[in-house]
């Protein structure tokens, strides 16, 4: 290694910088998109509905209507909630593990999901929380690796299910084929009929680049007979306002029920003014389309200024995704100093998401995969941190 790379970056360090790209979140130009909506006028009364009052646990019909479109999924198996797909996701965990029918997860000896990696670090903490144990697979450019996913069945009793990000996987940006996601679903379904396929559709609408287009998760359900087994989520966290948007649910027959009964004790109602807000301000799923390719034309430079950067290291170094939606860039090394990386950045005043975060219980046992979150700091914070982060691999490279 030259020394010219290691003063450069004592230089670095001596700017005295304070840079956080740990988390995949908007800038303020995304969130003012939405800034109608902090002062839309809402009428009290929605037909015979009462917005301001208790009532419509599932939601506003206009709501779980724009869910329905979105999901591609019947009205009536959609449910229209609060903030985040992971609230509702960590609901539905928590009916099946208290509730599940013939046997609640709490009562099965060490339940087991399917989590393809590279992940997404809150999915692993929530399955963790329940104590159920987490079987890495590895994802592959259509979706999951069918020949892994078999071996993990095959070798694995009580596996009660899978959770996946299909459309821009975070954080490596994967979009599944329908027929990797066909294949899911005869693979799980031949192992159990009560094995739960969860799909987090958190990115469903957050294309920045020409993508494929995919069979709606819920059709190839109802085609491959799944939809008693299948959950899929989705919400609008960074589509308006993060904490202050809406999430949707399709699901059906127990697990509908289920739902139904866990946000029953936990949730006294929807901000069912929230939601008319949103439904006026996106009268259709076309008008959430169109308002995602505003925030598209302000996420795709940063993500060309991270992939600039990132081209000047050389190819035995790494290799890194290159998404067409979505937060993230995944870094994949080719030596194990995923760790060193995010310390030397560290110490230069970037802040990068924790080496394992990608893995199950923080363990990437090969330790050489990171996520690069480029969308909330500005452009000129972007090109110094992503400096750093190439500057930074090219010393634990070296120094490995």
């Amino acid at each position: 290694m030259s020394e010219n790379i290691l003063t450069y970056f004592e230089q670095i360090k001596a700017q005295g910088l304070s840079i956080d790209i740990t988390r995949g979140k908007p800038d303020s130009y995304q969130l003012d998109l939405a800034n109608d909506l902090l002062s839309m006028n809402v009428e009290p009364f929605d037909g015979k509905v009462d917005l301001r009052n208790y009532g419509e646990p599932l939601g506003i019909e206009d709501a779980r209507v724009l869910g329905a479109e979105l999901l591609s999924a019947p009205a009536d198996h959609v449910i229209t909630g609060e903030q985040s797909s992971l609230m509702l996701t960590y609901q539905m965990i928590l009916s099946k593990y208290l509730f599940a029918n013939p046997v609640p997860w709490r009562d099965i000896e060490t339940p087991k999901f399917i989590c393809p990696v590279p992940g997404f670090d809150r999915h692993f903490r929530m399955l963790e929380d329940f104590g159920i144990e987490m079987i890495a697979i590895p994802l592959i450019e259509d979706g999951v690796d069918l020949d892994a996913l078999l071996d993990a069945l095959q070798n694995n009793s009580n596996v009660v299910g899978i959770i996946c990000v299909p459309r821009h996987s975070n954080p490596s940006g994967e979009v599944y084929s329908d027929d990797n996601i066909n294949k899911l679903f005869e693979i799980g379904k031949k192992y159990s009929e009560d094995f739960l396929f969860l799909f987090d559709h958190a990115y469903l609408v957050h294309d920045f680049l020409p993508t494929k287009n995919q069979i709606p998760v819920w059709k190839l359900a109802e085609q491959n007979k799944t939809t008693n087994q299948t959950v899929v989520v989705t919400s609008f966290s960074k589509v308006t306002f993060g904490g202050g948007g809406l999430s949707f649910m399709a699901a059906a027959d127990e697990n509908l029920s289920l739902i139904k009964r866990i946000r029953g004790s936990m949730v006294i109602c929807p901000d069912k003014v929230n939601q008319k807000r949103h439904t006026k301000f996106f009268k259709d799923s076309n008008a959430v389309k169109n308002h995602m390719k505003k925030h598209a034309d302000l996420v795709r430079p940063k993500f060309e200024i991270a992939y600039q950067a990132l081209e000047k290291l050389d190819k035995d170094i790494g290799e890194y995704s290159r998404p067409t939606g979505g937060y993230f860039i995944t870094f994949t090394s080719h030596k194990p100093i995923a760790s060193k990386i995010v310390e030397l950045c560290k110490e230069a005043g970037v802040l990068l998401t924790p080496a394992g975060a990608t893995h199950p219980y923080g363990n990437d046992p090969k330790n050489n995969t990171l996520r690069i979150a480029p969308t909330f700091i500005n452009e000129k914070e972007l090109e110094i941190a992503m400096d750093v982060f190439v500057t930074a691999t090219q010393i634990a490279h070296s120094q490995a």
